[in-house]
């Protein structure tokens, strides 16, 4: 084959590059694995959401806000402070008791008095007038009792006589038959004049008896009617007695010594029946009152002691009375100078007291807070380990002062407690501390 001939061949088969041309199919992901991981991404976002979002029973707080204390080993003094005041050892209340106008007024208030001073004298027209009526009825009364204690009396006394008489004419009658009897029998008497005179005393032994009976009858019953008319005179002069004492109640006097206070009254007042009109307090005797936590009522009692420090000096007391009414969440006890008392207090002083409760004990103890009103001591929030939060945890508390607490359980030394206020956590379980502003 010659050149021309393949020059025109290979002219003849031009190329196209349709070869070249070829339609790419692009593959598409699998629906399936878009859900899957979808639903992946999802549940990462609520994982992450659970382990960092803020839980209901967690907060966080502001570390400075808190205070914290370590749990520590060491030895409990079982004390308790108490803030006192100085009031009177006896206070004895001035009342009216019979109602009336001031008359005159013969001290001042603030005055010391002694028992028996008069103070202040009354006027009561109506308790005046209605006591001499029945001072005249009961003398009335009296005489009438005294008129048939007179008639009784002399009843006894003629009865006594008419006794004398029978037994005067008994003892003539028996001698006067001794004296016939011998002489009957020998016929030297008539028997008709001797039968008279055994009739005579028969007749005299009988009267004597039936008059003996006759008077023991009436001692008897004179005896009783006496009994019941000295009562009676005797109910009719306390009765009496009653009423002057009434009449003497208008003149005021002091029951005790001491100083007078609250004696205010002025000339001319009309005061009733009852009303207060001053208290007079002991001269020189104090003791002390103080109000007390209602958590300490069993462990008070009478008799425990206490000290005070007053001018520098520590003086003794003890516990006199517990008052057990609560009110406001306390109650109130009196304490008294165990000896000497001192002598620059004032009384509404306060006067700071330790009153002692046990002997000192070695103990694990945690300083005492306010967390305590909020928990009552039943649980605490118990810093971590790491130092950036604190969690709740149930505790056993027992006794406490001023400065610690005792620990019974739930907590060992070392660890670190939150011992603030509690306000606004006392739902939490959790606290996450910040480092605040």
């Amino acid at each position: 084959m010659s050149l021309v001939e393949l020059r025109q061949s290979s002219r003849s088969e031009a190329v196209t590059g349709g070869a070249m041309d070829r339609v790419v199919v692009r593959r598409r992901i699998d629906p399936r694995i878009l859900i899957a991981g979808a639903g992946g991404v999802i549940a990462l976002l609520v994982l992450l959401f659970w382990l960092f979002a803020p839980r209901a029973d967690s907060m966080t707080v502001a570390r400075d806000r808190l205070e914290i204390a370590p749990v520590q080993s060491g030895v409990f003094d079982d004390f308790l402070p108490l803030r006192a005041r100085v009031t009177p050892l006896i206070t004895v209340f001035l009342d009216a008791v019979e109602g009336g106008r001031v008359e005159k007024k013969l001290v001042e208030d603030g005055a010391q008095v002694t028992a028996g001073q008069l103070l202040a004298v009354l006027s009561n027209a109506e308790l005046q007038l209605s006591t001499l009526e029945k001072q005249a009825e009961v003398e009335q009364q009296l005489n009438n009792m005294r008129s048939q204690e007179l008639a009784l009396t002399q009843t006894r006394n003629a009865n006594l006589r008419d006794l004398n008489q029978a037994e005067t004419d008994l003892a003539k009658a028996r001698r006067q038959y001794d004296l016939q009897k011998p002489l009957a029998d020998r016929g030297y008497v008539a028997m008709k004049t001797f039968n008279d005179t055994a009739d005579d005393l028969r007749y005299q032994q009988q009267r004597l008896q039936i008059l003996r009976q006759s008077i023991s009858q009436t001692e008897s019953l004179q005896s009783s009617q006496l009994k019941q008319l000295r009562a009676a005179a005797a109910s009719l002069n306390s009765s009496m007695g009653i009423a002057r004492d009434s009449l003497g109640q208008l003149a005021i006097k002091a029951p005790v010594t001491g100083q007078l206070s609250g004696f205010d009254i002025q000339l001319g007042q009309s005061l009733q029946q009852g009303e207060r009109i001053g208290q007079i307090d002991s001269a020189g005797a104090d003791k002390l009152q103080a109000d007390v936590d209602e958590f300490y009522l069993g462990r008070v009692a009478v008799g425990q002691t206490a000290t005070a420090d007053v001018n520098g000096k520590t003086y003794r007391l003890k516990v006199a009375k517990v008052y057990p009414q609560v009110r406001n969440g306390q109650f109130q006890i009196d304490l008294v100078f165990d000896g000497a008392e001192p002598a620059a207090v004032q009384r509404g002083q306060t006067v700071q007291a330790k009153l002692t409760l046990g002997d000192s004990t070695r103990a694990v103890l945690i300083s005492n807070g306010a967390f305590f009103s909020d928990t009552g001591g039943a649980w605490v929030f118990v810093v971590d380990k790491s130092g950036n939060g604190a969690t709740r945890r149930a505790v056993q508390l027992g006794r406490r002062n001023s400065d610690f607490i005792e620990v019974l359980g739930g907590l060992k030394p070392g660890e670190r407690v939150i011992t603030s206020s509690y306000s606004g956590l006392v739902d939490k379980d959790h606290l996450t501390f910040s480092s605040g502003d």
